[in-house]
């Protein structure tokens, strides 16, 4: 009980640290990930039923001591008497005491194969815990990656919009000199408008993305919030050449969906071998104490205790011998069972193949679009300055000037994306090679 207070106590006050710890430096991956994993519920109650687990593997280890049970029963009796004079009813009273145990000698190792069943269910339940706590972990780091995203989304609309405002002060400068005409002037205006747009937008979008990761964490929404920006120069292009057969052989090992379904398959092992107990004999040991006491025997309470002492020790085989097809029937049920669990395993494995085949692809392919879209951004950024110079110099009007800039903008897009693209890429192949997910 202390230690289901103590529990909760922590639970209750571990948000007000984590929110007054992080409000001024920001919140980096690794704290997203652990406030998360602490606070999710399914977590949670993953921890409660490993506990509860727990319980059931003590009980079953205790089915090998012997049970003991104590009875005490006290009778009144009337019996109707016309051997004298006077009939009627005779009162009486008794009572019995006795104490008994009984314990299983043999019952074709049911007991072993069951406690060893309980002790699986254990190790199930931890790399259960385990694949929700990985999964909530990738769900974290795609959460803050579309954070660090739009945040760069809205440095670049800022910085689009700095260089529209001065390009557009320029041209009302020339539109009074009438070095251009009106509309040259009304278009770039009307790029002004459009990138004013684009900037609300990202700020939306980077609201929408604190308030994903905030709810993914359970932590109320608040305004406060921020996230670290930690330097991903680093998690650029590496050039890496996955190799599939490696990292999933490292997978197999580490991965707990993968053990899980080891376990699974084990378990069902032992179904099929308790089933099959079921056709041999039980035998049994039983021994008991008893006295009794009656009101009418003429000796007194505690001597007809003492002398009616009686005590017993015996054994019992149980032989099964016709058992309405029940024992077949749980054999055949749990051999079906063991297929089964065969089957989930090889899909698991199967699954988790894909996923790293899958992964290897995406890497392969994020860093060829990330060269080809940092070529095409640093081609359009240098075309994007030779038009900023000739419109600034009257050499061209202002729809050339517009299509270099808009060419800049989706090039300057399309890399921020392939970027981080690239970088989830990383993490998610350094994950299925056991790497710690950080930034």
């Amino acid at each position: 009980m202390r230690r289901t207070i103590l529990i909760l106590i922590i639970v209750l006050i571990t948000p007000g640290k984590y929110i007054l710890a992080q409000q001024d430096a920001g919140w980096n991956l690794e704290k997203c990930i652990e406030y998360a994993l602490e606070q999710n519920i399914q977590v949670r109650k993953g921890i409660l039923n490993n506990e509860r687990l727990g319980y059931y593997s003590e009980q079953a280890r205790a089915q090998r001591l012997p049970s003991v049970n104590g009875s005490i029963s006290q009778n009144f009796n009337w019996t109707q008497s016309n051997a004298t004079a006077s009939s009627g009813l005779t009162a009486s009273n008794g009572s019995n005491y006795s104490v008994n145990a009984g314990l299983t000698l043999f019952n074709a190792s049911r007991l072993s194969n069951q406690i060893r069943q309980a002790e699986l269910d254990i190790e199930s339940g931890i790399y259960s815990l385990e694949t929700t706590k990985e999964s909530i972990s990738i769900s974290i780091l795609n959460a803050y990656l579309q954070i660090l995203y739009a945040g760069e989304q809205v440095k670049n609309s800022e910085k689009q919009l700095l260089t529209t405002e001065g390009q557009l002060q320029l041209a009302g400068e020339r539109l009074l000199l009438r070095g251009i005409s009106q509309a040259d002037y009304a278009q770039v205006k009307s790029q002004l408008a459009k990138e004013k747009l684009t900037l609300a937008n990202s700020q939306s979008q980077l609201a929408i993305a604190k308030v994903n990761l905030m709810q993914l964490m359970e932590l109320p929404v608040s305004d406060s919030f921020n996230v670290a920006n930690p330097d991903l120069s680093e998690s650029l292009n590496q050039n890496r050449i996955p190799d599939v057969k490696a990292i999933y052989e490292t997978a197999l090992e580490i991965k707990p969906q993968i053990k899980n379904a080891e376990i699974a398959r084990e378990i069902s092992a032992l179904d099929e071998k308790i089933a099959k107990a079921g056709y041999y004999p039980t035998l049994s040991a039983s021994a008991g104490i008893g006295s009794n006491f009656n009101s009418l025997d003429n000796d007194t309470y505690f001597t007809q205790v003492n002398d009616g002492i009686s005590p017993s020790a015996g054994f019992s085989l149980t032989i099964p011998i016709f058992q309405k097809k029940q024992v077949s029937t749980n054999v055949a049920v749990a051999k079906i069972g063991y297929e089964d669990a065969e089957l989930s395993e090889l899909n698991t494995k199967n699954e988790l193949r894909k996923n790293i085949e899958q992964a290897c692809l995406d890497v392969t392919s994020a860093q060829i679009e990330y060269e080809a879209s940092n070529e095409s951004y640093n081609s359009a950024l240098e075309s994007s300055l030779l038009s900023d110079e000739k419109f600034s110099q009257g050499m061209i009007n202002s729809i050339d000037y517009l299509v270099s800039k808009t060419s800049l903008i989706v090039a300057e897009s399309q890399l921020l994306q392939s970027k981080f693209n690239l970088i989830f890429s990383y993490k998610i192949l350094d994950f299925y090679s056991g790497i710690s997910l950080t930034l």
